[in-house]
Formats: C-alpha cells, sequence, structure tokens
C-alpha cells in the first residue's frame, strides 16, 4: 500500500471507530444525572451517520451485489444493473436504487471527510481517493460480485 492508501485507510478507521464510540458513551454527573455531551462538528456527525447508515444497509448491499443488481464501480461507488427480478419488480427495483443512491451518499459524505481532516489531501484529491476506495472496494469485493477495472471495462470478481 502506498501512504495515501494507509492514510486514507486510517482515517476511515478512525470514523467507524468515532461511531462506535459515540454510541457507546454515556455520561451521568455526581448526582446520577446524565450530563449533556459535548456538540459535535456537523462534518463529524454527518461522516458519523454515514457510516452508522452504510453499517444498516450491509446486509442489503451485499444481497444487491450476490443477485447481479450492483457492482463496485471504479470510482469507489455502486453502479446499479437491471436484472430479470428488477425488470419484473418495479418496487423491488426502486428499493435497489434507494439503497444504493444512499450508498453512494454515504460513501461520498466519508471521502470528503477524510479530505477535510486530512493535512495532506485537498478537495482535488477527491478522485485519488476514489480510486483507493475503488481499489478496496474490488479488493473486499465477495467471489461473483461484479467490478469494474480501472480502464473502465467489467468483470466479475473470481
Amino acid at each position: 500500500r502506498t501512504a495515501l492508501e494507509n492514510q486514507v485507510l486510517g482515517t476511515y478507521e478512525d470514523i467507524g471507530k468515532d461511531m462506535m464510540l459515540l454510541a457507546s458513551v454515556r455520561s451521568i454527573d455526581e448526582s446520577g444525572k446524565l450530563k449533556e455531551v459535548d456538540p459535535i462538528p456537523k462534518h463529524k456527525k454527518e461522516a458519523i451517520r454515514a457510516r452508522q447508515r452504510m453499517e444498516f444497509n450491509k446486509d442489503d448491499i451485499e444481497n444487491f451485489k450476490a443477485l447481479g443488481s450492483a457492482g463496485e464501480n471504479n470510482e469507489g461507488f455502486l453502479t446499479f444493473f437491471e436484472i430479470a427480478k428488477t425488470r419484473e419488480d418495479s418496487q423491488f427495483a426502486l428499493f435497489v436504487k434507494t439503497i444504493i443512491q444512499e450508498e453512494n451518499d454515504d460513501r461520498l459524505t466519508t471521502m470528503n471527510r477524510i479530505i477535510m481532516i486530512s493535512e495532506n489531501l485537498n478537495e482535488k484529491n477527491l478522485s485519488d481517493v476514489q480510486r483507493i476506495f475503488a481499489s478496496l472496494n474490488r479488493d473486499n469485493a465477495i467471489k461473483g460480485t461484479k467490478i469494474q477495472l480501472e480502464d473502465g471495462k467489467w468483470d466479475v470478481k473470481k
């Protein structure tokens, strides 16, 4: 891995740790009353919520990939694929498209947070961060998942 890949991955893991920490912390004062928690900065809160929703949608996303209605593209996002089930069932197609859009929104929020808190990155590095996410998504894809290679061609993970 390159230094940039390690930095992006480390920052991504930190967002997940923040999510778990916030979900598990409760402060009580000396009298036993619940203490007010320090406010979370807006961008951090958005990134944590994005990671929470990604975790919540994880099973659906994996199911869509297994069915062939979603694949990992070379920009770090999911792509919708029409399959027999989505052609026959418009409600299912809408559900798949909605969850894919949520996932892609959450991935972009996460990527932007990584750029925001990384000293060596700025908005111009978004395509680099996307490339890293795409590579990680391809590497972590389950056998049979549709993946888009760096050259733009689609393949199936073997």
